[in-house]
């Protein structure tokens, strides 16, 4: 069995890690942080960075970056009970995607990912990560409810 645990800093994805933890002691686990290249292109295009540019020194850092993050994560997973391993991905065209090709690659048995508790008609307008890989996987996922979603509802 392996599970793959999507993670990007944020206090959602810990959430996510820590209950993984609690509820799959001891199994392994792949942490997954990926880099969306789509995000950086759109940063330069809002920069007026039409032209190209040399961006080996940036793709250096994006991985270096994205691979502490993953490294960060597993580590994580580890104190929290996983049996874990960091992976990273850093040039991606969609996040969701890249989750879903890693988890097939992997014949992953469960997909753990936070959520940033988008709810409603900004789920729909703005979509979410989560979401995508819930309607892609073609496998379980487990997504885990950030804490403003559990203040709401008390």
């Amino acid at each position: 069995m392996t599970i793959l645990v999507a993670y990007d800093g944020s206090d959602d994805s810990k959430a996510a890690i820590a209950y993984a933890g609690t509820l799959l002691k001891g199994q392994e686990a792949v942490v997954l942080s990926v880099w969306e290249r789509l995000a950086l292109a759109s940063i330069r295009g809002s920069a007026g960075m039409i032209a190209p540019v040399d961006t080996t020194a940036e793709d250096e850092a994006i991985q270096a970056a994205t691979r502490e993050l993953a490294e960060q994560g597993a580590g994580l997973a580890v104190q929290a009970g996983l049996n874990a391993t960091a992976r990273w991905e850093s040039d991606s065209l969609a996040v969701w995607s890249t989750i879903v090709d890693v988890a097939e690659e992997l014949d992953a048995t469960l997909i753990v990912t936070g959520t940033r508790g988008l709810g409603g008609v900004r789920s729909l307008l703005l979509g979410s990560t989560s979401d995508r890989v819930l309607h892609h996987a073609g496998r379980p996922v487990l997504i885990v409810p950030s804490k403003e979603d559990k203040e709401t509802k008390e």
